[in-house]
């Protein structure tokens, strides 16, 4: 087969394991040939049109110097009026941004101090512990409550022990959350806002999965609530569109934080890649209708995965994701101890990320990246239930409806 595939209007069936093979990223080089990867966050899928031809123009004209403009602040502006109700950005109260955690790094830099308290809602993409003890920071846990919500109690104390003694504080907020796939409602993140506000937090929203909000769910951005005039988002076009190895973001400024954002270093402008701001841009103006084909494929992936996992291996317990495009299992009653993703890479040869990494409440769970096709998210389930003595699903069946 062809690199062009099979299945041309579904990009999550484009290519098959053997040419999936050819890439040498992380996901498909850093385990041996015959372990099936399902852990780091990217898509099995060809580029975009729009991105594939922006990208090819730009180096056709030798355009690989450095970012600079507001053409992708001005995209990501219009994507958002189309896509979130309305909301729209101001481009002079952004910032580019290396990628979405440095931006995040960047931020609290200019909002917290040495020692300050950064607060997180666990489980939590493992980044956040590190890059914010990194910088000399302190990170406290806020864990989610029942459903994966943000527990708005539990909140709240871990915001007054932040302050205490006149210190100053940020939260940051995973929108949509990673890893469980939560999608915050209006009516959460008003009361987040509330809160913050209240106690004087500084409010730092990575909504770095935004445009994958799927079926059932709606994104709502942070700073379209109430009370989020000096808060910050960081965006970004790369796990919607495939592109984390064309890097680039945007910090953007709630009105009453544009005069901290001003304050970022104009070295901070030289970290982001030139083709990453082109490859963004191009995703956001022109790229929807990509996007919405792949949503679609995502929410099929996301209702077989259930049902595969409810057939196969019924002692895993799905989390069922309402945004991105990884589920978090809940495999505790399987007996497999803290860290069942070592388990599964040992007996079934399929890697998933462990949940340790993502702090409280991550022990005896995974993270499995459905971004695939059908037919390799069947053999990976396959291999789990294999793993645990029982019998494998022999193909790919179409999604529940």
């Amino acid at each position: 087969m062809g690199l062009m595939g099979v299945h041309e209007t579904d990009p999550l069936r484009r290519f098959s394991q053997e040419e999936l093979r050819l890439r040498t990223s992380a996901k498909w080089r850093a385990y041996p040939p015959d372990v099936l990867p399902l852990w780091v966050a990217e898509m099995d899928v060809p580029l975009a049109g729009p991105v594939a031809r922006a990208l090819t123009e730009a180096i056709a004209l030798g355009d690989t110097g450095y970012a600079e403009g507001t053409a992708y602040a001005e995209a990501l502006d219009a994507f958002a009026r189309r896509r979130w109700d309305g909301y729209g950005v101001v481009p002079e109260h952004t910032a580019i941004v290396p990628d979405v955690m440095q931006g995040i790094v960047e931020v609290l830099r200019l909002i917290t101090g040495p020692g300050d308290t950064v607060v997180v809602n666990s489980p939590v993409y493992p980044p956040f512990y590190g890059f914010v003890e990194h910088m000399d920071r302190r990170v406290a846990e806020a864990p989610l409550g029942a459903g994966h919500r943000i527990d708005t109690g539990v909140l709240e104390e871990a915001f007054g022990r932040a302050v205490a003694g006149g210190r100053r504080a940020a939260y940051l907020l995973c929108s949509p959350h990673n890893p469980t796939g939560t999608v915050h409602t209006a009516q959460e993140l008003t009361e987040v806002a509330r809160l913050a506000e209240a106690f004087g937090v500084r409010v730092v929203a990575d909504e770095i999965h935004a445009p994958l909000v799927l079926p059932g769910a709606r994104f709502v951005p942070f700073l379209s609530v109430p009370g989020t005039d000096g808060a910050f988002s960081v965006m970004s076009a790369s796990k919607a569109w495939h592109l984390a190895g064309v890097k680039a973001a945007l910090a953007v400024a709630g009105p009453a934080a544009a005069g901290d954002l001003a304050r970022l270093p104009y070295v901070v402008s030289h970290g982001p890649s030139h083709l990453g701001v082109v490859a963004h841009t191009a995703a956001l103006r022109h790229g929807g209708d990509w996007l919405d084909t792949v949503l679609a494929g995502l929410d099929a992936n996301r209702r077989l995965l259930g049902d595969l996992l409810e057939r196969h291996v019924p002692g895993v317990r799905m989390v069922w994701p309402e945004g991105t495009y990884l589920a978090w299992l809940d495999c505790r009653a399987l007996g497999l101890g803290d860290d069942p993703a070592a388990v599964f890479l040992a007996r079934g040869r399929v890697a998933l990320t462990g949940g340790m990494p993502f702090g409280t409440g991550g022990a005896g769970h995974v993270r499995l990246n459905f971004a695939t096709s059908p037919e390799i998210l069947t053999e990976a389930v396959g291999r789990m239930a294999a793993a645990l003595g029982r019998s494998r699903p022999s193909a790919a069946r179409p999604a529940p409806a």
